[in-house]
């Protein structure tokens, strides 16, 4: 639930950031289609590319931010706790189910929501069927592995969106530039022409050392999560092979 509210925030905030320039855009050519007035080309257009260095800006600071987060929470500490594994498999050996259960309940975390809607499962229908069992053990163990794999997606989408806003940014900086020629500023003060292909090259550049990144970081998180989503796998395997076990047992 929490990668999926930081997934649609984070979203809302490029959509709102992304409209600044867009919106620039537009009105820059009203003012050349002479359908606006009070704003000059060159202001907006200016205004456009400081939206677009602080979207550059925003996003390096969102990727650095989920490269951290993702390192803390897609660790096996975090998603198969042997502690916890260990716990529980001595109390579903003893047949302690409601102490596995609390245990379960307090102790958050991948594998205790695998196993928690197990014993859930039990708690309110005592003779449950094995396969029906096993059922409710999948769909919730699949819901995890999406979770778990799902987290990085963030990543990708930095990583490919970072590289189009510069090129946003170059499309402006182009303008701005031939702007400058029909002006003819540019006969006057060559600096003009030079400082628009500059912030249109510029852009470019940053939007590609955010998405390189990115996308490295992506793949080698995304590998992870693979390796924890089987890891899980194992372990409820285990816990869930003990606890039918047992109660044949019974």
């Amino acid at each position: 639930m929490q990668s999926v509210a930081a997934g649609t925030v984070f979203r809302r905030v490029m959509c709102v950031c992304m409209a600044m320039p867009l919106a620039a855009v537009a009105q820059a050519e009203a003012v050349v289609a002479g359908k606006a007035d009070g704003i000059p080309f060159e202001t907006a257009v200016d205004f456009a590319m400081v939206g677009v260095y602080g979207l550059l800006a925003l996003l390096s600071i969102l990727a650095l931010a989920l490269i951290i987060y993702f390192l803390v929470v897609l660790r096996k500490g975090q998603v198969v706790p042997e502690l916890l594994r260990r716990e529980l498999m001595e109390k579903l050996q003893s047949g302690n189910m409601e102490d596995a259960r609390r245990l379960c309940s307090f102790r958050g975390g991948a594998l205790s929501s695998v196993m928690l809607s197990a014993l859930e499962h039990l708690k309110s229908i005592p003779d449950a069927d094995a396969m029906l069992l096993r059922d409710v053990v999948e769909a919730e163990g699949a819901r995890q592995a999406e979770s778990i794999e799902g987290q990085p997606q963030l990543l990708m989408d930095i990583a490919v969106v970072s590289p189009m806003i510069g090129l946003l940014g170059t499309v402006l900086g182009m303008m701005m530039a031939f702007n400058g020629v029909a002006d003819q500023v540019a006969i006057v003060r060559p600096t003009a022409l030079v400082a628009g292909v500059n912030d249109a090259m510029l852009t470019t550049a940053i939007g590609l050392v955010v998405g390189i990144p990115a996308m490295m970081f992506y793949a080698y998180f995304r590998r992870r999560a693979s390796r924890l989503v089987s890891m899980l796998e194992v372990a409820s395997g285990e816990l869930m092979m003990t606890l039918l076990s047992r109660r044949q047992k019974t």
